[in-house]
């Protein structure tokens, strides 16, 4: 079972999964890095380019979700150096440290808040994400082409495709894309039709967005949300749908959507 809920360190999320012992999950590109915690273990799970499928082991996780853009600063690590990868914290920071903050988590009451503690102190030492990232975000995510959103920003392209590899893992158009996908996904979650939920998220046509989704999710459109064929042409959930491979809401804030790292937990890495 998927809980979560807004973290105290602003854009992020909280979260806590049991997942089901059947099977195997799918973990989508979302432009998020995860701070993760499971079986007396911490992890960092970096920005994916495509869909990472789980194993699907038992125990409970928890996590914090990052805003894009911000893990980095926190972590002390360029996010390309981490992208597609799920790696132990004891790889990036001193193994004393992380050995204390291991034994933290594990003796409190509720795991969650602990990790979300540990995140909060470490934003507290470093210094405020660039305000640039965001910007870029919100551009990218409202569907304004890459170069328009560097003459905003007042950037070269090849300084937006720098500061984008180290702050989200990937260069500006691999981010307008992923960011694409989502808007793609809220709307047809939300039961919007296919070919008009192509058009309203920026693709060329119905397509054009099929191809994209099972480039990026490694599945079909109607099979990755659960419907059947017939009632994913009209943009109508299923009742008897497959749910093989949930793809549960959520959100690092209001206006960015960013689907949970772990829907169904996360393989050891």
């Amino acid at each position: 079972m998927y809980a979560e809920r807004a973290s105290r360190l602003p854009g992020a999320v909280v979260w806590t999964n049991t997942p089901d012992e059947h099977g195997a999950g799918r973990v989508l590109p979302d432009g998020c890095m995860d701070l993760l915690w499971h079986d007396g273990r911490l992890f960092v799970a970096g920005p994916d380019t495509r869909a990472y499928v789980t194993g699907g082991e038992s125990g409970g996780w928890a996590g914090v979700r990052f805003f894009p853009g911000t893990a980095p600063g926190l972590l002390g690590v360029p996010a390309h150096e981490l992208r597609d990868r799920r790696v132990e914290l004891v790889d990036l920071w001193p193994a004393v440290e992380v050995r204390r903050l291991r034994g933290r988590v594990e003796a409190a009451a509720d795991p969650v808040t602990a990790l979300e503690d540990v995140a909060l102190e470490r934003a507290a030492a470093v210094d405020e994400p660039d305000p640039v990232l965001r910007r870029v975000v919100t551009a990218l995510d409202s569907g304004h082409p890459v170069a328009a959103t560097a003459d905003e920003l007042g950037l070269g392209a090849r300084q937006l495709h720098r500061r984008c590899l180290s702050a989200f893992g990937y260069g500006p158009k691999t981010l307008a894309r992923i960011l694409r996908l989502q808007r793609a996904l809220a709307l047809a979650r939300g039961g919007t039709a296919f070919a008009d939920t192509a058009v309203r998220a920026g693709y060329a046509d119905q397509a054009h967005l099929a191809r994209d989704v099972r480039e990026l999710a490694g599945l079909p459109l109607g099979e990755l949300l659960g419907r059947r064929v017939g009632s994913a042409l009209q943009g109508r959930p299923s009742s008897g749908a497959n749910r093989s491979t949930p793809f549960p809401s959520g959100s690092c804030t209001q206006a960015y959507r960013c689907p949970q790292k772990a829907s169904q937990g996360l393989s050891s890495p």
